[in-house]
């Protein structure tokens, strides 16, 4: 009684009677979407690994992995203590160099001064000049202990190291590199190097590490922005972010509006929503200008008025202007994907550039902003006295898709079908393919109509899936293609509440004949 997956048994050339099983697959399978709430960030930092997109899930994460925040531009922990306050809790960051970044040294010496090993710091940036590494006598007898601290980290402790001369010294760079087998793994905070020495150690020595640097002495937006690569290892910048998933990205600080078309066009490849600004203190109409010059007109990209928001630094205890772009590509990253972030709070913005000044915007000002495509974080807002975003808006001209709720929902809907349909190739066209896609396709769509994420309010068909002869003809099918055509209808965001009230000593109030419900 053999038991085959189904596709693996030719049925039509059976030769041994018996019985047959065939595995079959259910027609109908279950998605779930793809995560939304990626936020990438992208910046300077004194500490960790650069061009590669970190996970940051927290303050500890942020502190562990990049060091504590600094006041300066492009800084990427102010961006991540500020993203996690604004809700965002799955954060790919990115650390930038101007390539002049060195790792700190330091060496351990013998009882000659001669160095028996070099150690380095895993990784570049001024931090690591705050390394220390002790060596001296281990638990077990006839044994050495290494100690490797870095202030905010856990110690990481190497101890019962035996050996003698040169041995001794192999010892502990292997233990620093590789790890003590079923004790501890490897160092994440130095990298060993065994010198020339073979005598033993000097007792009880401690070292601090030096020639640690940032590279952060040159930056430019150019250097937030970096270079494209065919592989990871050689994405710079930006680019580190592919296939990271975030779906929302923010270049820290980035004000060139010359970079802004290189932003839209990354953000239309990764199905990332991509949030800048213009210059602190820059007004709408300057920014519009940026705007138009540079040519962007797409639901890709969001530009921020350079009207500039304050935050307080707890670390640093100061009250700090921020571009809005961080406060913004927080928010939406933190809103499920059918939510526009017009309108909602904003709370750990304290005040702005024009409301420190008291100069809040007019109706006509803000007008004037939505008629530039642009987007302003101010207070109050039509909901209450809280800053928020008074626009929701994206770049593009066409009002049909220029909600950041259309860039964010479009984002999803691609992105979840492109993860999840793979599969369909190289199968063989048939009525079961043809069903199980659009079954599939349906069921996600159907979940998303009970989320409250897509849907007509008015009772018409929230979407349609067509997988069939009318789209597929022989001629394509032959040809090797199959398409679907799906329609989705978004939920309108309400941006305009008119109320006709009708009041006076004359005025005729009809009651309702259907009596009021108590």
């Amino acid at each position: 009684m053999p038991i085959y997956p189904a596709g693996s048994l030719n049925t039509a050339a059976l030769q041994a009677p018996d019985l047959y099983i065939q595995i079959v697959p259910p027609k109908t399978r279950y998605i779930n979407g793809v995560a939304t709430d990626i936020l990438g960030l992208v910046g300077i930092a004194d500490w960790g690994p650069v061009n590669s997109p970190t996970l940051i899930g927290s303050p500890g994460d942020a502190s562990q992995n990049f060091g504590i925040q600094t006041v300066r531009k492009y800084d990427l922990c102010t961006a991540i203590a500020i993203s996690i306050q604004g809700g965002a809790s799955n954060i790919r960051a990115v650390r930038v160099t101007d390539g002049t970044d060195t790792a700190a040294t330091s060496t351990l010496k013998d009882t000659a001064t001669a160095t028996g090993a070099t150690l380095t710091a895993f990784y570049t940036g001024t931090l690591g000049n705050s390394l220390s590494a002790t060596l001296s006598a281990g638990a077990a007898a006839s044994s050495w202990k290494l100690v490797v601290s870095l202030p905010g980290v856990a110690p990481e402790v190497f101890d019962n190291i035996t050996g003698t001369g040169l041995g001794l010294w192999q010892n502990i760079v292997s233990a620093v590199n590789n790890g003590q087998s079923g004790i501890r793994g490897p160092s994440q905070l130095v990298i060993a190097t065994v010198g020339a020495s073979s005598t033993a150690p000097a007792t009880t020595q401690t070292v601090t590490f030096t020639s640690g640097t940032s590279g952060n002495a040159t930056l430019t937006d150019a250097v937030l922005i970096g270079v494209d690569g065919v592989t990871g290892s050689t994405r710079k910048g930006m680019y580190a972010l592919r296939g990271s998933g975030a779906q929302v990205a923010n270049l820290i600080d980035l004000t060139d509006s010359t970079q802004w078309p290189t932003m839209l066009t990354y953000g239309l490849s990764e199905g990332c929503y991509m949030v800048t600004q213009g210059p602190a203190g820059a007004s709408y109409a300057t920014v519009s200008t940026s705007l138009t010059t540079a040519g962007c007109d797409s639901y890709a990209l969001k530009v921020m008025v350079g009207d500039w928001v304050y935050w307080q630094d707890q670390v640093n205890g100061q009250k700090r202007m921020i571009a809005p772009a961080t406060f913004s590509a927080a928010k939406i990253a933190a809103l499920s994907p059918n939510q526009s972030p017009l309108n909602k709070p904003i709370t750990n913005a304290i005040s702005t550039q024009r409301n420190l000044s008291q100069q809040p915007y007019s109706i006509a000002e803000i007008g004037a902003i939505n008629t530039a495509r642009l987007d302003v974080i101010t207070n109050p807002c039509p909901g209450g006295s809280y800053y928020g975003h008074r626009s929701g808006l994206n770049c593009s001209s066409n009002s049909a898709v220029n909600g950041d709720n259309y860039t964010r929902m479009t984002n999803f809907i691609s992105l979840t079908i492109a993860a999840s349909f793979g599969g369909v190739i190289g199968q063989l066209q048939t009525p079961d393919v043809r069903r199980t896609t659009k079954s599939t396709m349906e069921s996600f769509l159907q979940v998303l109509v009970q989320q409250g994420m897509i849907g007509d309010v008015n009772g018409g068909p929230a979407f349609s899936v067509q997988i069939d002869a009318s789209n597929n003809p022989d001629s394509r099918v032959a040809l090797g293609y199959m398409q679907a055509d799906v329609q989705v209808k978004y939920l309108s965001v309400i941006r305009y509440f008119l109320v006709n009230l009708e009041a006076g000593q004359s005025v005729t109030v009809v009651a309702s004949a259907t009596p009021r419900a108590a």
